[in-house]
């Protein structure tokens, strides 16, 4: 792909950094790198899609490549956006855990490293999990974690952005009471099975499965997507599984099963039940109809990647 315009989407809410000192770096990494490109900043998260549906336009008109600049959030409505056109999709990783990054080998040390990488990069396809035509990277989930995402973004906005206010605002949504989800699970087209739970998670990234201790993580490199059910559990309980996903050993945890699968259905178990579901999608949430088809898309993302390493001699 050398010498292929890149299109560049930047939220400028992403991450740490301000979106002014974001497009600097990226600017001044491609000014002396002869590369044509043009810059479409994202003033506001609701203006993202938008502006990631006009890059799309111009990357196929110019043959060119779709860069998304951001978190995990920002790189699936940039992804989501591209997917079905066929153009090739970089990444310039600038979120808190960029984890949809370092499973694939970009590096995120730096932006001026990640544009040297898109730079001399060739698009390679990976795998996107669907979830009601949804696409997700990283994972999807329903339950208390979309809560939990809620108030943190609400709580970031009143207190600023910090791993102190993020950690206080996951330790209020526990606090609070939380009605259990009473669900329907169809995995792979076996018979459905009732269970009661306060979280599903579903991994597609073997990195953040590992870290956090789930043994099942490598059916993520088979095509597979993991499934977590979190049974409901007491405050106390609940405080016990966050220290155990810091320490890399929530899947040894009574309250929590994990599967493999290649597809899943999810519906509500009672039929009178509200057909909406709140579900998260790699930290982004919305509302979904249920029954909820969870799945891997047919058609890959053609991700740009540094090319691989050279085996280094005996």
């Amino acid at each position: 792909m050398s010498g292929a315009k890149l299109h560049i989407v930047l939220n400028a809410g992403a991450g740490h950094q301000s979106g002014a000192g974001m497009r600097s770096e990226i600017e001044a990494a491609l000014d002396g790198s002869g590369r044509d490109y043009e810059m479409l900043v994202a003033e506001s998260p609701d203006r993202l899609g938008e502006v990631a549906a006009r890059a799309v336009e111009s990357a196929l008109a110019s043959q060119g490549i779709v860069v998304a600049a951001g978190g995990d959030g920002t790189i699936n409505t940039v992804a989501a956006a591209t997917l079905a056109s066929g153009c090739p999709f970089g990444v310039l990783p600038s979120g808190t855990f960029n984890y949809f990054a370092r499973a694939h080998g970009l590096p995120v040390g730096g932006m001026a490293e990640s544009v040297r990488a898109l730079l001399d990069g060739q698009p390679r396809p990976v795998r996107v999990g669907l979830i009601n035509e949804q696409i997700f990277l990283v994972n999807a989930s329903l339950g208390m974690y979309p809560q939990l995402l809620q108030d943190r973004e609400a709580w970031k906005k009143r207190f600023g952005r910090s791993r102190p206010v993020a950690l206080a605002a996951a330790l209020a949504t526990f606090v609070r009471s939380h009605r259990s989800l009473r669900l329907s699970l169809d995995m792979e087209g076996k018979s459905p099975r009732q269970i009661t739970a306060s979280t599903v998670f579903v991994g597609n990234n073997r990195l953040q499965l590992e870290q956090i201790g789930i043994d099942e993580a490598s059916a993520v490199d088979a095509g597979r997507l993991v499934v977590l059910t979190l049974k409901p559990a007491s405050l106390w309980a609940m405080l016990a599984l966050i220290v155990r996903g810091a320490l890399g050993t929530l899947g040894d945890a009574d309250e929590v099963t994990a599967a493999a699968t290649s597809a899943l259905t999810i519906a509500p178990a009672h039929r009178l039940a509200r057909r909406r579901i709140k579900v998260a999608f790699d930290g982004e949430v919305s509302w979904q109809r249920a029954p909820l088809a969870i799945g891997v898309s047919p058609r890959p993302l053609m991700l740009v990647m540094p090319p691989p390493e050279a085996p280094q001699a005996a």
